[in-house]
């Protein structure tokens, strides 16, 4: 199960798509499973800090090959443990790299964030 901030809510074990009717459903079912109300299970979630930084990227600029952005991801990783997590993926619609990162902590959100977008501004495009 994983859903986002605009509201899509993706269980891919049943469905591939964000569809409104069928995550509804999904949510009920699991209500019904669990025994408990939604205020119950969500009472559960705990929400971490997150800082979303779009970067524009430059004609030509491959962010995959980057291995110094490649490098900080996986010591930011290491660093936040399961204390957080660091998304790193290309907008759908935009020349824009989304780099996402969430911490039990909003500065060290913010930190690890920025040190990330300073990789992705560190290559020069292709």
């Amino acid at each position: 199960l994983g859903g986002e901030g605009s509201g899509h809510i993706l269980v891919l074990d049943r469905h591939t798509t964000g569809d409104g009717l069928v995550s509804a459903l999904q949510v009920l079912h699991a209500c019904m499973d669990s025994g408990k109300t939604m205020a119950q299970l969500l009472s559960e979630v705990k929400l971490f800090p997150q800082t979303l930084i779009n970067v524009r990227l430059k004609p030509g600029q491959d962010w995959r090959s980057n291995t110094r952005l490649a490098d900080e991801t996986r010591a930011v990783e290491a660093e936040l443990g399961d204390s957080g997590r660091v998304l790193i993926r290309p907008s759908g619609t935009e020349p824009l790299l989304r780099v996402m990162v969430e911490a039990s902590d909003a500065q060290q959100s913010r930190s690890f964030a920025e040190r990330l977008v300073d990789a992705v501004k560190s290559q020069a495009p292709a």
